[in-house]
Parts: C-alpha cells; sequence; structure tokens
C-alpha cells in the first residue's frame, strides 16, 4: 500500500477521526483509508490479538435484497446455501462467473425480512451489478452507501461492546443482532477478518462516529489497514484481488466449505462445471500456507520452485508479528501442496528454503458454542 493524493479520493464517514488520531492516510479501493497510527503497525496488530482493536470498513459495499424469494434469487450467481440461512444468522460466500472462478467473496445475513449483503470495497459496483442482472420481478437490491461499518476485534472486544449495547455476550459466532450502540441504531454481527473474536457493526453514517469515539473509550485501539493485512495473513484468510480473483476456483483456492451440500447434488450455480471436474479429479494448483526459513519474508508475486522447478507463486506474506516469524500464502502446484513439502521462495535473486504449512498460523478464536456446531448457520 502507497502514499496516494488523498484529495481525489473519497472519504468515510470517521474520516475526520482518523485524521485527528494521527492515522497516516493512504488510498486503498478508491478511498482515503488510514494506514496506521502513531503507535504503529505492530503495536496494533498485538492489541488485537491481546485486547480490542477498532478497524474503519466503511469502505466496504453494503446492500439489501428485499422482496419474496430473495434467497433463491442470490442463489442464483452464489453456490452458498443461502435458503438454509435461519434468521439472525450470517454466512460467507461467494459470487461465481460462469467460468468457475470468484467474482468476489462477501457475507449474507438473514434479517427475517431481508437479507443483508457485505461486499468487497473494490469489487462492490460489479457485484451489485451482477447480483442484479440476476434478479427476478418482485426481488430488489437496495444499495446502502448511508451506512457505515466498524470492525472490532480482539479477545477484549466482547466485554467492550457489552458496556454498549444489550445482548452482546449471548451472540455466536455469526450470530445477528438489531440493537443500539451507545445510543445509535446498529446491526452487529459476530464476524470479522483477524481470526480473533469480533464484531462488525454497521451504523447509519451520521451516527458512526458517536459509536466509533465511545468503543475507543471504553478500551478500543485505533487500527489500520497495516494491522488488518498482517492478522488476515496469520489468520490463513485470503484478500480478494491477491489471493483469490475471477480465474481462481473455490477448489483450488481451498473454499470448498462455502460450497452448500444440496448445491453439490443440484450443481445449478455458475460454473459449476468445473467446481465439479475439480472436485472429482483434483485441480491443477491449490493455495496452501508457507513458512519460509530464517527472517527474511517473502512477499506477493514470489516465485515458489520444487526441486529447482517453478511451481507457483506467493500471493500474500510477510512478518507475522504473533507467529514470530515470517509467513505466506500462495499458489502450488498440486504434487507440492501436501503439508511439510520443501520449497524454495526466490527473494532477490536467491533461494530461500521454505516449506508447506498448514493454516491458520495463529489458531483462530471465535466465539463457538455447542448447540450450534454442525447446525446450518
Amino acid at each position: 500500500m502507497a502514499d496516494t493524493d488523498t484529495d481525489t479520493l473519497l472519504e468515510t464517514p470517521l474520516a475526520g477521526l482518523h485524521r485527528e488520531l494521527g492515522g497516516r492516510m493512504v488510498g486503498f479501493a478508491g478511498y482515503a483509508m488510514p494506514v496506521q497510527y502513531p503507535a504503529g503497525i505492530l503495536a496494533e496488530h498485538l492489541a488485537c490479538r491481546a485486547g480490542a482493536a477498532l478497524f474503519d470498513v466503511s469502505h466496504m459495499g453494503q446492500a439489501e435484497l428485499r422482496g419474496e424469494g430473495a434467497a433463491a434469487a442470490l442463489e442464483r450467481v452464489t453456490p452458498a446455501e443461502v435458503q438454509a440461512l435461519r434468521p439472525g444468522r450470517q454466512r460467507y460466500a461467494l459470487l461465481m462467473n460462469e467460468f468457475g472462478g470468484i467474482t468476489d467473496d462477501f457475507m449474507v445475513a438473514n434479517l427475517g425480512d431481508r437479507l443483508f449483503l457485505v461486499l468487497n470495497a473494490s469489487r462492490k459496483a460489479v457485484d451489485l451489478a451482477a447480483i442484479g442482472a440476476a434478479l427476478p420481478a418482485g426481488v430488489a437490491l437496495v444499495p446502502r452507501p448511508d451506512r457505515a461499518l466498524l470492525a472490532l476485534q480482539g479477545p477484549g472486544a466482547e466485554a467492550i461492546l457489552a458496556r454498549l449495547a444489550e445482548g452482546i455476550a449471548a451472540m455466536p459466532f455469526m450470530g445477528v443482532l438489531e440493537t443500539p450502540v451507545a445510543g445509535i441504531p446498529a446491526l452487529v454481527t459476530r464476524s470479522g477478518y483477524t481470526g480473533e473474536d469480533g464484531f462488525e457493526i454497521g451504523t447509519p453514517a451520521e451516527g458512526a462516529e458517536a459509536v466509533a469515539r465511545a468503543l475507543l473509550a471504553a478500551g478500543a485501539t485505533p487500527a489500520g489497514l497495516g494491522a488488518r493485512d498482517s492478522l488476515r495473513l496469520e489468520a490463513g484468510l485470503p484478500l480478494y484481488g491477491q489471493d483469490i480473483d475471477e480465474t481462481t476456483s473455490p477448489v483450488e483456492a481451498a473454499l470448498t466449505f462455502s460450497l452448500g451440500k444440496r448445491r453439490r447434488l443440484a450443481w445449478d450455480f455458475p460454473g459449476a462445471e468445473r467446481v465439479r471436474e475439480e472436485l472429482d479429479h483434483g485441480p491443477k494448483r491449490l493455495r496452501v500456507g508457507i513458512l519460509p526459513e530464517g527472517r527474511q519474508p517473502a512477499r506477493a508475486h514470489t516465485p515458489v520452485a520444487a526441486g529447482g522447478v517453478t511451481v507457483g507463486e506467493v500471493t500474500s506474506g510477510g512478518f507475522g508479528p504473533s507467529f514470530g516469524a515470517p509467513v505466506a500464502m500462495g499458489y502450488v502446484a498440486r504434487a507440492s501442496a501436501e503439508d511439510g513439502t520443501g520449497l524454495e521462495l526466490m527473494v532477490r535473486g536467491r533461494a530461500i528454503p521454505a516449506r508447506v504449512a498448514p493454516t491458520p498460523f495463529v489458531p483462530h478464536r471465535y466465539k463457538r458454542t455447542p448447540i450450534l456446531q454442525g447446525a446450518a448457520s
């Protein structure tokens, strides 16, 4: 992420607060966003792992899907089982193209009278067009650019948010609750992209700063894009446009958990032919975790070799502050994808030994409840 002339970029409702807190603003997905605050990326990362960090993710797309048959209509563009999603629950899902590639990954929540979608910032226009084109009469897609979105992440998140809103402690992982936060109407989901327990809090744009200030006053640490990226990398979570894109299938991306069981029987989603072929016979490549030896990180686009032959490429890489060593993800040929397989990473003209390793590098700490494990979510 490089500094950009932020005068030409869009701003979130929290732009003034970011600057007040000393945020270093950079261009990201068309928005001026804080990459870090004065404490630095390392401190923000560790604050999330040990306590709670607050991220502004208002640049992401938010939309509602309304009307009878909305869930069935959304299934025209995703292999997720949206019709099985219970009210008060949320699910990770993929938008697919006809070639079996991933148009985007997104979150869908069932609010009872409507579905609520959260889309990646860089893809929201593409996503809205693709979903809108698939809808029958009577189902409406309503973008919500009037809303902000905050992510409160870390083991201390529950205690902080519970001081400002009711019903927080009882929420399960991927649960959804409409409740005021600090007196502001909000849609709260128990989710995030750091591997930690946490919440995403959607509010009207005009109420976002009041909610953010209340969360910071209650003990949250402001955190920017830099820490968000290092946290999700340690958690083994793919980033759209970097680890997955329109050429990547759910099978080679190791995202087959997002394919609904019923959908695998019907094969009635875009790109199903490729997905079925790869499930039956294996993909040519697979997304894997990679651990370089030593202290030198391997960044995106680093060539990966096995036995002197190039077998793939790093898609995300850096130093894992909590892991205490470099970590990476990337795609390698299926024959080189087994855990423990020796690799060489070509960094600055020299080969660095590495090995395939399971992800996450830092264990996930989502709040699971025995009652809901294995149930439709």
